[in-house]
């Protein structure tokens, strides 16, 4: 099936040197006959002489041949030997050694490389990788140890080391859903309607419109839920200035899991200035993943933490803005406060 690209979008990655568009696509140039990345650091041609295609494949069709200086082809093999190695990872493969022998790349090249695609080097994404499936595997298994070794770690040192911290409680407590672990919130008041504030005591758990105790109690059955007070007063007052001023930088503490490629779109989203939005594509590309654009929609949709983790800085491929879970107009109401 031919792919479609959207020519306005592609462009507008070309003109600004786009690094997480390529693989994407190739941009050919008539007059020079030559095709590139969208980010070749070339001088831009004028728009009328510029055609977009699928693959350097394509393009070749077209009589178009590879630019020098860019390479254009290399970004194509780039983004197929990250998407096998995050494959591989999840597979149970580790070590940079291994990952980049697997894909034909020096070592210190393809750990540029994987950062440059991911936003984070091998061995952080296999940690996050790992420390995912320990938090699925404390949900399914009754023993706390048959998870540790279900998600591949080789003894339960290795696992308070390493993933433990990630999950903000106890694995104990986790494998209960939550059971000892307190959670205090409180229900603020915004120019945008109400808003449901709600923490551990590591940080952040939930922030969501339109919602209060009882769903933050059927989120959290195990859990104790408790009103914030004084406690939460000064984390929630933050939260709302998020809201009123949703451009301003924060640095709020956060208690937040999901999985390893759930955290990698959120990360994404959290690298998006103000004002800006991001295709669920180039997301997808950001997490490491190109082909899954749905999923990172989902991952969007999935977000807890409204505003904290700016998941209103997204939209559809096509350019629309797409969904929102708190409603359409509460999200072009904050992209208006971020442009001023």
């Amino acid at each position: 099936m031919r792919m479609t690209i959207d020519t306005e979008q592609a462009w507008a990655a070309f003109d600004a040197r786009d690094r997480t568009a390529d693989g994407r696509f190739v941009v050919g140039v008539r007059t020079t006959g030559i095709y590139c990345r969208p980010s070749c650091p070339a001088r831009r041609p004028r728009r009328e002489n510029v055609a977009f295609y699928a693959d350097g494949s394509q393009a070749q069709a077209a009589g178009l041949r590879a630019c020098l200086r860019c390479r254009p082809d290399e970004a194509a093999r780039d983004a197929v030997a990250v998407a096998e190695a995050l494959a591989a990872i999840d597979q149970g493969v580790t070590g940079l050694d291994a990952l980049a022998a697997r894909a034909g790349y020096a070592p210190h090249h393809f750990h540029r490389l994987f950062k440059r695609a991911t936003g984070s080097t091998p061995a952080a994404y296999a940690r996050g990788h790992k420390a995912a499936r320990a938090a699925q595997a404390l949900t399914e298994e009754r023993q706390v140890t048959e998870a540790i070794y279900e998600a591949g770690y080789s003894g339960p040192s290795r696992f308070y080391a390493a993933a433990a911290p990630r999950l903000g409680m106890p694995p104990s407590v986790w494998a209960k859903g939550g059971a000892g672990v307190t959670i205090r919130w409180s229900v603020v008041a915004t120019s945008l309607g109400d808003l449901l504030v709600a923490a551990t005591d590591k940080g952040l758990c939930r922030v969501s419109f339109d919602e209060d105790a009882a769903a933050l109690a059927a989120r959290f059955p195990h859990a104790t839920i408790a009103q914030g007070g004084e406690a939460l007063a000064a984390l929630a007052a933050e939260v709302v200035a998020a809201v009123e001023a949703p451009g301003r930088a924060h640095a709020l503490p956060l208690d937040l899991r999901g999985t390893a490629f759930q955290e990698a779109v959120w990360q994404a989203l959290a690298t998006i200035p103000p004002g800006e939005t991001r295709t669920y594509a180039e997301l997808a590309a950001l997490a490491g993943r190109p082909a899954a654009v749905r999923a990172a929609g989902s991952a969007c949709g999935a977000n807890p933490l409204a505003l904290v983790v700016p998941c209103h800085r997204a939209k559809r491929t096509d350019g629309t803005l797409g969904g929102y879970a708190y409603g359409l107009e509460r999200k072009k109401a904050l992209l208006e406060r971020e442009r001023g």
